[in-house]
C-alpha cells in the first residue's frame, strides 16, 4: 500500500524516516472513498431555532435537565446526547423520535415532526458542526466600547516584557508560571519569526550568523530586522489583508465591471506601514484605488436582498472591523447574539445611493432603513447627508478615540495570527468574553497610543516570552477548555509553503498578478500570482466572501495534491533540473547535495542516519528523479510543513 503511495506511481518506496506523512497521506485517500455527505446542515439558521424553541426550555440558560446541557457544542457532547457522527448511537435522536410519551423529548407539546427530526439527525451524521463562540447560556460577559488601559504589574524574573506582564492575572488563576514557557531554541525561533513576520524561511547564513550571535539583545535586533524589510512585510502581509478585504486579482465580477481591486492602494499602503485609523478612513471614504471593499460585488442576475451591495457592505464593515458577525441579521434578527435587522439594514443605508427598504427574509416590510452606526453612543449619521458624506461620517465615528472595538478587533486578529488562537476566540465574535481582558485592553490601548502602528504591535507581541515559548498543541475537539500555554503548532499557509518550495528549488514565476512596484532580481512570491489549483487545494480563497481565519486541519484534497499532485510533482522536477544545473550544487558529491537541500529547506544539517537514506534517493551520480524525490520527502515532513 504504501508503496503505491509514494510520490509518482512508479517509485520506488520512500524511507519512513523521510516521509512522515506518507500514513497521513493513506488515511485520506481511504477517507476520500467514502461517500461524500448531503449538502451541510446550516446550524445558525436551521439547528439553534429548533434547539431553541423546542429544547431551549429545559436544557439552557441555566436548566439542565436529566444532566443535559445545550449552552454549548462542548457541553452537549460532553453529556453524551449527540455523538458527532454516529446519530444511530445518539441520544438525543433516540428521544425525541421515541414512541413512547414517558421517554420522548420534548415532554411538553407536540413531538418534532419527521422533518425536524431528519434535520437533526443529518446535522448530527455530519458533525454536529456549531458556529464558533455561539452559547445558549446566559451572557455574562458584556463587551465593553470604551478603551480601557489596565495597570500591568511590575516586572519581574520572566515577566519582563509588557505582553507577559498583561498575563499575570491569568496566570496565576490558571496556575501558570513563566517556568511554564519555557523559551524556543533559537534555530526554532529564527524560523518562526521570518515565517510569521515575512513569511519566508531564514537562509542558511542568516541562521548561522543568528546562532553565533552572543549579544543578549540578538532576538530583538532580529524582529527589527524582519520588520524594516518593508517589502517582504508586505508581500507577506499582503494575503492576510485580500483574504479579509475580499481583494482578488481574477474572478467574479472583474470581468463586467461589477466588481473592482484594491490591489495597488493596498499594496502601498502595507509598504508606508499606514497607520491603521488612516487606512481605515480610506477604506469607508474611499478614493476610486481604495472603493472597490466598500463597493462590494455587483452580482449577476438577482440576488437575495441580503446580498445587495449595501447589505455586503454593512457584513463585511462589521465583520472586518469591529468582529461583528451581521450576516444573520441581515435576514432577520440574529438567531445567534443580539444584532436586529434595524442595525444591519441601517449600517447598509450608509452606502446606499437609494432608500433602502428593510427586507425580512428577502421579504420587503414597508419600511425605509435610518442610516446609523452600530454603536449609536459614538455618534450618528446624517440621513439627509449624500452618501460621499455619509461614508466620511461613519470613518469619523469608527476610528474615533472613544472607539475602543475597532482597535481590540485588531490586536485580536494580529495576536490570533502570531499565536494560532484568538485572545476573543473566535476572531470574528469580538462580543465574545476574552481569555484575558487585561491582555486584550492593554495591547489595544497601547496600539492606539502608539500611532495605530501595526508593526509596533507585531513586535510588541514578538518579543514576549509568550510568543517566544515552545509551541504547544491544542485539540479544538478535545472538549476541554483552552487554556492560554503559549502559541500554538500552526501549518504553513498556502503562500508560505510555496515560496519555501520556490526559494529551495529556484522556481518562482516570473509574471506577477499586478505591477506591485519595482521588484529588480527578487524571486516573485506566491501572494503576488493568481491561485493555481495548488494554492486554492492549500486554503487560499477565492476571496469572494470575507476570511479571517483558514482551515487548519489537513483536508483531503491537500493530501491528495501533496501526494501526487501535477502542479508540485512538475515544480520538483523543474527545481531539481535547476540545481543540478547550478555549478555550486551540482560539483558537491552527493553528502554535499543532501545537506544543502536539509540546510535550505530545515533550518539544519540531516543526521547520519538521514545522509545515507538521502543519499539513496539521490543517487550518485545524481538523477533529476532522484533530487526530485528527495525534495518531496523533505517537504513533505511536518518538520518543513509545521511552524513550531
Amino acid at each position: 500500500m504504501l508503496k503505491k503511495l509514494t510520490r509518482g506511481s512508479q517509485r520506488s518506496l520512500c524511507p519512513p524516516c523521510l516521509c512522515g506523512c506518507i500514513l497521513a497521506v493513506a488515511v485520506a485517500l481511504i477517507v476520500a472513498a467514502k461517500p461524500q455527505a448531503a449538502e451541510p446542515v446550516d446550524f445558525a439558521h436551521e439547528i439553534a431555532p429548533l434547539l431553541k424553541d423546542r429544547c431551549g426550555a429545559c436544557h439552557t440558560r441555566g436548566r439542565h435537565e436529566g444532566g443535559i446541557s445545550f449552552n454549548t457544542r462542548e457541553e452537549l457532547l460532553q453529556t453524551g446526547a449527540a455523538v458527532p457522527g454516529k446519530s444511530g448511537k445518539s441520544p438525543l435522536i433516540e428521544r425525541v423520535s421515541s414512541d413512547d410519551p414517558d421517554l420522548r423529548m420534548p415532554p411538553q407539546g407536540e413531538p418534532l415532526t419527521a422533518e425536524q427530526i431528519a434535520l437533526l439527525t443529518q446535522w448530527i451524521d455530519q458533525g454536529a458542526n456549531w458556529t464558533e463562540g455561539f452559547s445558549f447560556a446566559e451572557k455574562s460577559y458584556v463587551a465593553g466600547l470604551a478603551p480601557r488601559r489596565p495597570e500591568l504589574p511590575a516586572a519581574e524574573p520572566g515577566r519582563e516584557r509588557p505582553v507577559d506582564r498583561a498575563l499575570k492575572s491569568y496566570d496565576e488563576k490558571h496556575g501558570l508560571t513563566p517556568a511554564d514557557r519555557p523559551l524556543v531554541e533559537d534555530h526554532v525561533f529564527i524560523r518562526r519569526v521570518s515565517l510569521d513576520l515575512l513569511g519566508l524561511l531564514p537562509t542558511p547564513e542568516e541562521v548561522d550568523a543568528f546562532l553565533a550571535d552572543t549579544d543578549p539583545a540578538k532576538r530583538e535586533k532580529l524582529i527589527d530586522r524582519l520588520l524594516a524589510d518593508d517589502r517582504a512585510y508586505a508581500e507577506h502581509w499582503l494575503s492576510f489583508w485580500n483574504d479579509l478585504l475580499r481583494n482578488a486579482y481574477t474572478g467574479t465580477g472583474f470581468i463586467d465591471g461589477g466588481r473592482t481591486r484594491i490591489t495597488d492602494w493596498l499594496f502601498r499602503s502595507l509598504m508606508a506601514n499606514k497607520p491603521y485609523d488612516q487606512f481605515v478612513r480610506e477604506l469607508l471614504s474611499p478614493t476610486p484605488e481604495s472603493a472597490g471593499f466598500v463597493n462590494g460585488f455587483k452580482w449577476r442576475g438577482n440576488v437575495n436582498a441580503s446580498q445587495s451591495r449595501p447589505l455586503q457592505f454593512s457584513q463585511n464593515v462589521s465583520q472586518v472591523m469591529l468582529g461583528i458577525n451581521m450576516k444573520c441579521a441581515s435576514c432577520h434578527d440574529s438567531f445567534i447574539d443580539d444584532w436586529t435587522l434595524k442595525d444591519a439594514w441601517g449600517l447598509a443605508a450608509i452606502a446606499s445611493d437609494d432608500p433602502l427598504e428593510i427586507h425580512r427574509c428577502d421579504k420587503p416590510t414597508g419600511k425605509v432603513a435610518t442610516p446609523g452606526f452600530v454603536f449609536p453612543e459614538l455618534g450618528t449619521i446624517d440621513p439627509s447627508a449624500p452618501r460621499d458624506q455619509r461614508l466620511k461620517q461613519l470613518a469619523g465615528l469608527m476610528t474615533a478615540p472613544e472607539n475602543g472595538r475597532l482597535s481590540r478587533t485588531m490586536v485580536n486578529r494580529l495576536w490570533q495570527r502570531m499565536m494560532g488562537w484568538g485572545i476573543t476566540h473566535p476572531v470574528d465574535v469580538m462580543g465574545g468574553e476574552p481569555f484575558s481582558a487585561d491582555l486584550l485592553d492593554y495591547l489595544a490601548s497601547d496600539f492606539a497610543e502608539h500611532g495605530y502602528d501595526l508593526k509596533h504591535t507585531l513586535k510588541r507581541i514578538a518579543m514576549s516570552r509568550a510568543y517566544q515559548a515552545q509551541a504547544v498543541a491544542y485539540g479544538v475537539d478535545s472538549g476541554k477548555p483552552f487554556v492560554f500555554r503559549g502559541p500554538l503548532i500552526k501549518r504553513m499557509t498556502a503562500e508560505q509553503f510555496l515560496d519555501a518550495v520556490w526559494r529551495v528549488t529556484g522556481t518562482a514565476p516570473s509574471k506577477p498578478a499586478a505591477n506591485f512596484g519595482n521588484r529588480g532580481d527578487e524571486p516573485l512570491r506566491a501572494s503576488l500570482v493568481t491561485a493555481d489549483l495548488l494554492q486554492r487545494s492549500l486554503g487560499r480563497p477565492n476571496r469572494e466572501q470575507v476570511v479571517s481565519t483558514r482551515p487548519t486541519e489537513l483536508s483531503t484534497l491537500q493530501a491528495l495534491d501533496l501526494s501526487n499532485g501535477e502542479i508540485l510533482a512538475t515544480t520538483l522536477s523543474r527545481g531539481a533540473g535547476h540545481l543540478l544545473r547550478d555549478a555550486s550544487f551540482a560539483g558537491q558529491d552527493v553528502a554535499g547535495k543532501v545537506a544543502w537541500v536539509y540546510r535550505h529547506a530545515l533550518g539544519r544539517a540531516p543526521t547520519a542516519e538521514e545522509t545515507e537514506v538521502a543519499a539513496g534517493l539521490v543517487g550518485e551520480p545524481a538523477t533529476q528523479e532522484g533530487l526530485a524525490d528527495l525534495l518531496w520527502a523533505v517537504f513533505m515532513l511536518p518538520e518543513f510543513q509545521m511552524i513550531h
